[in-house]
Order: structure tokens, then sequence, then C-alpha cells
């Protein structure tokens, strides 16, 4: 049995945890209150030390991001990403609603770590009640002086600017997120320069996800060390797991990088429901490669072990599905999504995630032929890589592996099913 291991979720269940009168008498602002006296130099070192990688995807060492930007600059911007667009996953929303007084606190050590004067917060145009809450707490956070003219240290600023979205998937990318809030089309940019060098209106940018600066009080409070006795070597501290679908206790659970995806689904989501089995699962959100029931309860939740295993630990949006489940039709779900998100700027993704939704609608509905399917490899195979961000990879990978991984079931979709069964190897 595993249980989950408290960094984040400390104050949630406190009563009113969302404001500064509950925060701070949980032992908010006391990280943040210690960084006055350190050079940002010293921050910096203190967040590589600690190995936190950051949570929105990648899984790139947060400090080391940070000594990224140029040591001879006029001014930096720090954006942090609380688009969280990827389907199944909802644990920044989570921290928004129940603790933003810990991401105001995170982002106030990160801007005095980067030498940064002004934070801007992007958030998805659907999320009203974290809107409502993280500004709230912005307000709070200002009247008390803990944002503003001194909140760097005396005559030193830190103000931030709450940005909300139109709700658009792409907007989650880091570059398209830089557009956006400038005013432009939320389209993603080419890279070079990175944001860390031409970000925001043209100055170097650090870009990090809400979770990922929730860390920062904890690393800044109890150290480095006591971080790295959470998790793996490669992997340290928490992650809060967005675990959806076919599970008897969906919901956002915090555990320590390391432990088995099994003890996760089954010790606190509570297993498959119904008492049914595992079919099928997506560790990291819509856009990571699905694992077979196998593969799911052979890995651990870090991002070196869902690798090895071919997927990504991306978001930590945790999928689960059920023996009933039709991965023809999960997969047609999917499709549709990527392709009405699409910002149509490159032309591979533009054409080939409409073509790739048709397709797989078309399988979906008993009306594709073998020839289809071999064309959807084809598609995917040919969008991969081939556009300025990696959108087009996020709609290619769950079509290779549901494809790969499932193929009995897309044939048996076929209206040509007979002849494709003869013709298969």
């Amino acid at each position: 049995m595993i249980a989950e291991t408290i960094l984040l979720k400390a104050r949630m269940g406190n009563t009113d945890s969302h404001t500064l009168a509950s925060a701070r008498a949980a032992g908010a602002y006391r990280a943040s209150a210690k960084t006055l006296a350190a050079a940002p130099e010293e921050i910096v070192q203190l967040v590589k030390d600690s190995g936190l990688r950051g949570r929105g995807g990648a899984g790139f060492p947060t400090g080391l991001k940070w000594t990224f930007l140029p040591k001879n600059r006029d001014a930096t911007y720090l954006c942090v990403n609380a688009d969280e667009s990827e389907p199944g996953t909802f644990k920044d929303r989570l921290i928004l609603e129940e603790d933003p007084h810990l991401l105001i606190e995170g982002i106030v050590i990160a801007c005095r770590a980067i030498r940064c004067a002004h934070a801007y917060l992007y958030i998805r145009g659907e999320f009203c009640l974290p809107h409502e809450r993280i500004r709230a707490a912005a307000d709070e956070a200002y009247a008390a002086g803990l944002l503003g003219p001194n909140a760097g240290g005396p005559g030193q600023a830190i103000d931030l600017t709450i940005h909300r979205g139109a709700g658009a998937y792409i907007c989650g990318e880091e570059t398209a997120l830089l557009n956006s809030i400038e005013g432009k089309k939320g389209q993603p940019r080419m890279k070079p320069p990175f944001p860390t060098n031409v970000g925001l209106f043209g100055k170097p940018t650090v870009i990090n996800n809400v979770e990922t600066l929730a860390n920062l009080p904890f690393i800044v409070e109890k150290g480095p060390d006591a971080y790295r006795a959470i998790g793996t070597e490669k992997s340290p501290g928490t992650r809060l797991m967005s675990v959806s679908g076919h599970v008897e206790r969906p919901g956002v659970y915090e555990v320590a990088h390391g432990v088995p995806m099994r003890g996760l689904i089954e010790d606190l989501a509570g297993g498959v429901r119904g008492g049914r089995k595992l079919k099928a699962l997506i560790p990291g959100g819509s856009s990571t490669p699905v694992l077979t029931a196998e593969e799911a309860y052979a890995v651990n939740v870090d991002f070196e072990s869902v690798q090895a295993a071919g997927s990504m630990l991306g978001s930590g949006g945790c999928i689960v599905m059920d023996e009933t489940t039709d991965m023809v039709w999960a997969l047609d779900k999917l499709a549709h999504f990527y392709a009405h998100e699409s910002c149509g700027q490159c032309t591979p993704c533009r054409e080939g995630s409409g073509w790739i939704a048709e397709i797989v609608r078309k399988i979906a509905t008993g009306k594709g032929t073998r020839a289809d399917l071999e064309k959807l490899e084809s598609l995917a195979a040919q969008i991969v890589g081939n556009t300025i961000c990696v959108f087009s990879d996020a709609l290619a990978m769950p079509v290779v592996s549901h494809v790969t991984k499932f193929r009995a079931e897309f044939e048996a979709h076929l209206a040509d099913r007979a002849s494709s069964s003869s013709a298969a190897p």
C-alpha cells in the first residue's frame, strides 16, 4: 500500500486555505522572507541543488533553465504558465483554487532569483474559480506588501499581472503564450531565439509552470537536501498526479517520484471501477503515448521509468481506461480535439491533423479500409518534427501508440476486415 507524500497539498485541507490569513497561519511567506538576505545567485544555486524539474511536461531542470538568462540584461520577465489545457490534467487548477498564496510565494522567490521586477500569470480562460481565487490572493498580497514596490526588498518592486486567455490549447506552448500576452495571434514562434534571450516584449524571459513554482517555498525553507530526500535521484520531490477515467476515486494525488503506478491507481484512486481490469493508461496527459495494462503496471511515477516504457510523464495527467474501452473510439475523441485545436500556422499540422481526424472517424464508424489504416500511420509519421512547435507530435504520438498496441481493434472496425485479416502477417 502506498500513501500520499504531502508537500504541496499541506495547507489545502485547512479552512479558507485560499486566503492570506489561513495561509500565513500555516507558514506561508516564511520562505520568501528568508530570500530577502540572499543574493539572486544563491537562490538559483539552491534550486539547482534541489534537482527540481519542470512540471509542465518536458521535465527540464528549473535552476539550470534560469542560468540561461544573459548576464547583462536591463529587464527580465517571469511568465507563469497557468493555461493547463492538456486533456486529463487538472493539478495546477487545484493549487490555484485551494492555495493560491503557495504559487504567489513561489513567484516572489523566482523573481528574486532571476532579478525580475514584473511577472505575468497567463491563466486559462475557462478557469473561472481559479481566476477568482488567484486574483483575490494577488490583491491580498499587494495589500500586505508581499507584492508591490518593496516585495523584492527595500526599493525593489515585484509586480504581478494576471492575463486571462481565451481557451486555446496552443497557448500552453510557451512562445504562443508570449504572443497572446502581447496581444498577438496565439501561435508559436520559431526558436532560436529562445525566450531566455528574446522573450516577452523582446526581453529575456523565464517561463515556468504553476506546480514548478509551487515547489520553491519548500525548497527554500527546508533546503535542497530535504527536497532530494523525497523521490528518486533523477526525479526528486513529489508529483501532483491528476487521475481520471475509469477509477473509483478520481482526483489529484500527491506522490513521491518513484512510487509504483499500480499503487497510484489501486491504492490511492481505489482501483479500476467496478472491479474491472485495466486495459490501457495514458500516463502524462492526452498527448503522451498510451501504455498497455502490462506496461502501466510495470512503471513507476517518475520521468525515467515512464520514458523507458516508451511514453512520458508529461503534465501528470493519468487517464485510466478499463477493459470495456473501445480504443478506436478513444483515439477518435483525441484526434478530433487536436484537429480542432491546431493553430493552423504550419501546413503539415493544419492539413495533417484534420486529415488524421477524418480517417480515424471513418474507421471508428466502420467505413474505413486497410488502405485508410496504412494512410493513417503514414500521415502520423510524416508530421512528426516538421512543424514550428511539437503540436503535431502531440497528435502523432497517440495515433502511433494506439494503432500499434491495439491494432486488432482497428482492423476489426475496417469495412474490408475480411480481406485485411487474410492479408495480415
